[in-house]
């Protein structure tokens, strides 16, 4: 299998890539610096991948770039799209179109292993709301365009997928029972799973998302109430550690956890298993919980660690 990988040399980016040829693939790191890239490729000018795609079997987009056109570009030669964005607007224009190839999109934390959480809890505890948390241990450096995005959101508002309220990232805090962490309130985010998940499992979902350092975590609660939050980019870097957990529950609490060291390792691997599996789907928009469950992660190049609470506990 010939797979090209957008941002192949970036956070996550180089881990697909090697993780990609330890499965036996044949993997080129694709970008803009010709010191590190096998192709020299902008994906911001998605044209510019005509004259590399004959006999690809999959992209795998890791750079950053959220343009559907990219998306539209790669399956117009046959080959498989993969993306492991998390925006919400850029999957609704990525679920628009009509490609000629498949794109597999949902692949990574959250979106990606969330959304697996949320169906298994879903298949044990039908027509139950869910709701979704994700910690993350801001120790770790993630890629220029993760921690952009991170801090893009900050006053913004977006839709509850349910209610059509509007809700500002990083507010409305919620009480969650985390393994390892305790008690923490998590806050609610703008992830694509929820709105993806609210209309394929037909319950309401929520997405929650806090930082391992609880200070690192209130500060993004207050930095979202200045007006100027939206356009102020922070230079410094927020505490944690290289921890990370994803939790998924139902009202009845019924809930699943997984977690793990290094978002980006995590990523990684689940964005290099999605990529084989993308190749063989039929064309169309797909997510990763369409095409595979918890069970598939076994097939990991990482170990991810299944942490239960002692008790379920309900929402609050």
């Amino acid at each position: 299998m010939k797979v090209i990988v957008l941002g192949g040399y970036g956070a996550i980016g180089s881990q697909a890539v090697a993780y990609l040829r330890e499965m036996a693939a044949h993997v080129l790191a694709a970008g803009r610096d010709p010191k590190r890239a096998d192709l020299l490729i902008d994906a911001g000018h998605p044209h510019g991948l005509d004259r590399v795609l004959k006999d690809v079997d999959v992209v795998l987009n890791c750079a950053g770039t959220e343009d559907a056109a990219l998306a539209e570009q790669v399956t117009r030669h046959g080959a498989a799209f993969v993306d492991i964005t998390a925006s919400a607007e850029y999957t609704f224009a990525i679920e628009r179109l009509k490609p000629s190839a498949p794109i597999l999109l949902s692949v990574g934390l959250a979106p990606g292993l969330t959304n697996l959480l949320a169906a298994a809890v879903q298949h044990e505890a039908p027509a139950q709301p869910i709701d979704i948390a994700l910690l993350l241990g801001a120790g770790e450096r993630y890629g220029k365009a993760s921690t952009a995005w991170a801090y893009q959101l900050l006053g913004q508002d977006f839709a509850d997928p349910a209610t059509g309220e509007r809700i500002r990232n990083y507010s409305r805090p919620r009480r969650f029972h985390l393994p390892v962490y305790g008690v923490r309130r998590l806050l609610r985010v703008d992830y694509s799973d929820q709105h993806v998940l609210h209309r394929d499992l037909g319950v309401p979902v929520r997405t929650y998302f806090g930082l391992t350092s609880r200070l690192a975590t209130a500060a993004l609660a207050a930095l979202t109430r200045l007006p100027v939050a939206a356009h102020a980019v922070p230079s410094w870097h927020l505490p944690g550690d290289q921890r990370w957990l994803a939790l998924s529950r139902s009202a009845n609490g019924r809930t699943h956890t997984l977690g793990g060291q290094v978002q980006a390792q995590a990523t990684a691997a689940i964005a290099a298993i999605a990529a084989l599996k993308a190749a063989r789907l039929p064309r169309g928009v797909h997510h990763l919980h369409h095409v595979l469950d918890l069970s598939d992660l076994a097939a990991l190049p990482i170990r991810l660690h299944p942490w239960y609470p002692p008790t379920p506990e309900p929402n609050r």
